[in-house]
Formats: C-alpha cells, sequence, structure tokens
C-alpha cells in the first residue's frame, strides 16, 4: 500500500518537474533585443519597425531562411539604404587618400609653377631695366602678359606657346622700332603702331628668333600642361568613384550579406572572406575595368615626370627667354636701315603719318635671310607617352602615406624633386582599381573564431 502511495507522489513530482521545464524552455525563447539594439546604434530605421520577438514574415524579398526570423519588409527596405551608404562611404575612405595626394600635387605643382614663372618674369624684365632703359617702362606689360600666357598653358588652359611668343613680339616690335631702330621719332602715331604689330610677322624684324624660342618653350612646357591635366583628370577618376551608384542587384547581394543574419539574431557573426569578394566584386565591376586604363595612366604620369626631369629642363627653358629675347631685339639693331625701308614701303614713312598695311611683296634683298635651320641648337623633340588619352577618353563615357607639401627651406625645391617624389606614392596605388574589393573586404572579414556567415547559415 505504501509503495503505491510512494509511487503515485513520484510520479506527480515528475508531471511537475516537466512543467517546470516547460516553463523555464518558455522563458529562453529568442528574443530580438540585440538586433534591435543593432537596428539602433547604426541607425538603420525607427526602432518600432523591429519585432520583440521572432515570427513568421511571408514578404520578405532578401532574407528568406524559412524559420521564425527578426525581420519585416521595411526593415529589409532600410537595410538596403543602409548597405548602400556604407559601401559608398567606405569606397569614400578608402579613395580619399589617393584623390588628396592627387589634388594635393596639384596644388603644389601649381605653386611651384607660380614661383617660377614669377622669378623667370622679373628675370626677364631685368633685361629690359639693365640694357633697353629706353623700351623698359611699356615692355613691362608685355613681359608680363607673355608669362602669364604661359603659365596658363602650363595649368592646362587650351592655348599655345606659339600663339603666346608670336603676340609678345608683335607688341614688341613697334616699341623697338620707335625707341631703338629710330629713336629720332619721338612716337609712333596709333595707325602706324598698329601697322606695325600686324604685320610683323611678314616683315619678320627678329628672324629666326620668334620661331626657334617657340619651338624651344613648347617642347620643355609640352611636359608640364600634360602633366597638369593628368593629374585633373586623375581627380576627377576618384571623383567618379566617389560618386558611384551601386545597382539594386548589388544592394540586395549586400544586405544577404551583412544583414540577413540579423533576422536570425546573429548580430555580431561576419561574413566569410571568399563570400564578401565574389559580392564586392559584383558590385564593383565597372570600376575593375578601370584597372588596366589605371595602370596606363600611372605610367603616363612616370613618363611625364621623366619629361619634365630630362635634359629639357623646363626651368633652363623658361630662365632661357631672356637670352632669346636679346637675341632677337640685337638681330633687329643689325639690320635696322633695311627693315627702316621695309617698313616705310608696308606702313608709310613716318613723315605721313601713317597708313593702312598695304600687301607685302617683298625681295630677296629686302629682307635678310635667316640663318640654317641647324645652326640654331634646337633642342629634342619630347617623347611623351599617349596612353593617358585612353584613360581619359574612357572616364569621358563612363593609410600611411602624406600629401606633399611646399618646402619650409628657403630654397624651393625642383620640379624634377617633387614630381618623382610624387611619383614614388603613386606607384603604391597602381593596383588601386584591382585591389578595391579585398580592401573594402578586410573589414568585414572573419578574424576570429571558425564560423562565418555564408548568406544563408553559419558555416566553418
Amino acid at each position: 500500500m505504501s509503495r503505491g502511495i510512494f509511487s503515485r507522489v513520484v510520479f506527480w513530482w515528475i508531471l511537475v518537474a516537466v512543467a517546470l521545464l516547460t516553463e523555464v524552455s518558455s522563458l529562453r525563447t529568442p528574443s530580438c533585443h540585440e538586433v534591435k539594439t543593432a537596428f539602433q546604434l547604426r541607425h538603420i530605421g525607427p526602432l518600432k519597425w523591429v519585432p520583440e520577438t521572432p515570427g513568421t514574415v511571408m514578404d520578405l524579398q532578401v532574407c528568406k531562411n524559412g524559420g521564425p526570423t527578426c525581420c519585416t519588409r521595411k526593415m529589409e527596405e532600410s537595410y538596403q539604404a543602409a548597405v548602400r551608404r556604407e559601401a559608398l562611404q567606405h569606397i569614400r575612405s578608402y579613395s580619399f587618400e589617393l584623390k588628396y595626394l592627387i589634388m594635393g600635387h596639384a596644388t603644389t605643382l601649381q605653386d611651384t609653377f607660380q614661383s617660377l614663372i614669377s622669378f623667370t618674369r622679373n628675370h626677364t624684365s631685368s633685361l629690359f631695366d639693365s640694357a633697353y632703359k629706353a623700351l623698359a617702362r611699356e615692355a613691362r606689360a608685355h613681359v608680363t602678359e607673355l608669362f602669364t600666357d604661359l603659365a596658363h598653358y602650363i595649368l592646362g588652359a587650351n592655348s599655345t606657346v606659339e600663339s603666346a611668343v608670336q603676340r609678345f613680339y608683335d607688341n614688341l616690335f613697334p616699341l623697338v622700332y620707335n625707341r631703338l631702330i629710330n629713336p629720332g621719332i619721338t612716337e609712333l602715331s596709333p595707325q602706324r603702331s598698329e601697322c606695325l604689330r600686324m604685320t610683323r610677322q611678314d616683315v619678320n624684324p627678329f628672324g629666326p628668333h620668334p620661331h626657334a624660342l617657340a619651338q624651344d618653350l613648347a617642347r620643355s612646357l609640352r611636359a608640364g600642361h600634360a602633366f597638369s591635366r593628368a593629374l585633373s583628370m586623375g581627380a576627377e577618376v576618384m571623383n567618379k568613384t566617389e560618386n558611384m551608384t551601386l545597382t539594386r542587384e548589388c544592394g540586395r547581394a549586400l544586405v544577404r550579406m551583412q544583414y540577413c543574419s540579423h533576422c536570425q539574431g546573429l548580430t555580431l557573426i561576419k561574413p566569410c572572406a571568399g563570400y564578401c569578394l565574389n559580392v564586392m566584386r559584383g558590385c564593383l565591376a565597372s570600376l575593375s575595368e578601370l584597372d588596366q586604363p589605371w595602370r596606363s595612366y600611372i605610367a603616363t604620369l612616370e613618363d611625364l615626370t621623366n619629361a619634365m626631369a630630362g635634359a629639357h629642363d623646363l626651368e633652363l627653358s623658361l630662365l632661357g627667354i631672356r637670352n632669346q629675347i636679346n637675341d632677337a631685339i640685337l638681330y633687329t639693331q643689325l639690320h635696322g636701315p633695311r627693315l627702316t625701308a621695309i617698313v616705310d614701303k608696308v606702313c608709310g614713312s613716318s613723315a605721313e603719318g601713317g597708313v593702312r598695311p598695304s600687301p607685302l611683296v617683298m625681295t630677296s634683298s629686302d629682307t635678310p635671310e635667316p640663318p640654317a635651320e641647324g645652326q640654331y641648337g634646337h633642342m629634342a623633340h619630347l617623347s611623351i607617352h599617349n596612353v593617358g588619352i585612353q584613360i581619359f577618353e574612357y572616364l569621358g563615357l563612363k593609410q600611411n602615406s602624406l600629401p606633399l607639401k611646399p618646402s619650409k627651406n628657403d630654397k624651393p625645391r625642383s620640379l624634377k624633386k617633387i614630381s618623382r617624389e610624387f611619383m614614388s606614392y603613386m606607384q603604391r596605388y597602381k593596383s588601386f582599381f584591382a585591389t578595391l574589393p579585398e580592401i573594402l573586404c578586410e573589414g568585414e572579414m572573419v578574424q576570429d573564431g571558425f564560423t562565418c556567415w555564408s548568406g544563408e547559415d553559419v558555416v566553418e
């Protein structure tokens, strides 16, 4: 009898224990608290959209797992907006240094060019102050205009060195003719001065020197001009990279990679490395097409750097303008009487007050034969790599380095040193577009542990 009572008591306690275990088990049912916390910390959307406990949601478009989920349709839409924003922020963070390096060097180069132009302009003006004082006051404005035009060209303007040089000599001719060739004439009439300017290239008072100066400057400044334009294009490339758009398919893939694990309450697990690379390569497929043009662009910068640092040094060419102008004026003085006769034929004699230029017909005796071109030490033509044009046309269709800063020393750094220092940094970014997916995934890959997120589940 007692044994039966004991058996019934034991059975009753078993039932109580089972009931308690069932209640405890129900208290441990997964909640969405961690999901809500992550949703808030990442500023993804309103917390009211996150459920308290997992449930069955039938209208999910991306994070479909067939079981209880902490996600809703509105959460999915917020996740898609968040991943686009986060991906672009990551791209900007990695491209910012490269963009800053290019723009910083462009500014440094511009400052260096301006300093060099200013120095060589004063150097050239001093020629008139010391050797041709009669021209100094009026010639100064023309010298300034010449060097301003050259500065604009070096900095990438759509102009030519030839036009700048020819305009300078057009303006210089009336001054030389009035002050040096015929100093007895107190002042040229405006009509006669204009006639001299208009016919200067036909009269050829400066002999071969204007053409020689234009050629020498064009050869020496061409690399600087191309280098400035290349830097502008490089900055444009980075702007396009920062402002790229992600496709709808990319957005869904990024949600699946970064946030579908949250729907299952797994807010700390990271995507698998290979999985991340596949997703990012798909999202950045359009940028990966820039890899080969970008490598060619870096090679072009290197060629231009070598050209500027080569035998046709830009600094030497600008400093040589003074001597070229002096030789041209000496040539004019040497042939003064003959030039006066020609000018009187074309523009009328000074006594007549000047007339409109008449058609110029000169015999071989009117103007001295210029020396053969070989007698002048023309510099060899620069060989500049043109492959950079490909990336410029293509783009028209489609953490340790520091930016360079001007030297604090009194003596300015040479263009050679500045450009080669810049290229040593740029070489590090030769494979930037090819390795960008790997760079972006480094912050998402698993660092510790043996499990990762495959896009659908946790795997080893």
